[in-house]
């Protein structure tokens, strides 16, 4: 590492939570922890040499370090370490967005989803922690943006989906950039107009701080691109809606992924099928399917831009 990570003091530390949309039920017992990080020379040096591994290649799609789960022994200071290793790269990235013009409110609501990530994790398992903590790499890198309702990150097109779309006659195939679609949690429904929204905004920002890297295509890699979930909901649906803006990208050998479906839906993935809730009618869709001996995968799609 280089002079080492820079945590906000405690004053100051809760201002920093409150704007990347950390709930208020967690910053006490944040500010307790990064009081306990600091003595601790073992957890100084892992957070030295992970903001470090973080911020290097800031902005290079793909360069990222991988993020470990660490062990669940180390109770809360490992499920919430990576918060701090997050806030400390803050100001980096920070920088990389303003040096490329990036207005200030996309660089708040991006980096924001670090706070919805903590309440995934309370609403899944009543406490303080990241369930994948790895994830906002992408938001704290440059290489993810919030724009409007959908998450779009920069990334370039691998072997299977760039033979796809070459296949089709499109202009980009293997290793061209492209647009990684990704849909969040707690931002209201996924309405076509919401969708629309998101797109447009998509098109021009990248265009405008990035004009460089010419994306002519969006893809996406969710359940939410499960065709058998037309079986369940009607063609008026947001969900249908959305899985019919994308060209099926075949050739994907796919192992089911039931968990997927049931921590989205229901916040935990730990939970029996057989008590699922029945509430709305993608948890009736979900929950049915799994308990009459059905499977949900991960669907494969895209669109050009």
């Amino acid at each position: 590492p280089g002079a080492g990570a820079v945590l906000p003091d405690a004053d100051d530390l809760a201002e920093v939570l409150l704007d990347l949309a950390v709930g208020h039920e967690d910053i006490n017992g944040l500010v307790e922890l990064r009081g306990r990080l600091v003595e601790d020379p073992d957890a100084r040096w892992l957070l030295d040499r992970c903001v470090e591994a973080l911020v290097r290649d800031m902005g290079r799609p793909g360069a990222g370090p991988r993020i470990p789960v660490l062990p669940e022994e180390l109770g809360e200071p490992g499920r919430c370490f990576f918060v701090f290793v997050y806030v400390a790269a803050r100001p980096r990235v920070r920088a990389y967005h303003r040096g490329r013009g990036i207005p200030d409110d996309v660089s708040r609501r991006t980096l924001a989803d670090l706070g919805r990530h903590l309440a995934v994790h309370r609403r899944a398992h009543g406490g303080r922690g990241l369930v994948v903590p790895g994830w906002n790499s992408l938001h704290f890198r440059g290489e993810l943006y919030q724009l409007g309702r959908l998450q779009f990150q920069r990334a370039v097109l691998g072997a299977r989906m760039g033979s796809v779309t070459s296949a089709a006659g499109h202009a980009a195939g293997p290793g061209d950039p492209c647009l990684n679609l990704h849909i969040t949690d707690f931002r209201g429904p996924l309405t076509p107009e919401a969708c629309d929204r998101s797109l447009a905004l998509a098109r021009e920002f990248f265009a405008r701080h990035f004009p460089e890297e010419r994306y002519e295509t969006a893809v996406c890699h969710s359940w939410l691109l499960d065709p058998q979930l037309k079986r369940y909901l009607p063609p008026e649906a947001n969900i249908v809606h959305f899985q019919e803006r994308f060209r099926v990208a075949r050739g994907y050998e796919e192992e089911p992924d039931d968990d997927a479906p049931i921590a989205f839906v229901f916040g935990d993935r730990g939970l029996p099928v057989a008590e699922l809730p029945r509430r709305t009618r993608v948890e009736r869709a979900v929950g049915d399917h799994l308990r009459a001996g059905g499977h949900w995968y991960g669907g494969h799609g895209w669109f050009p831009l």
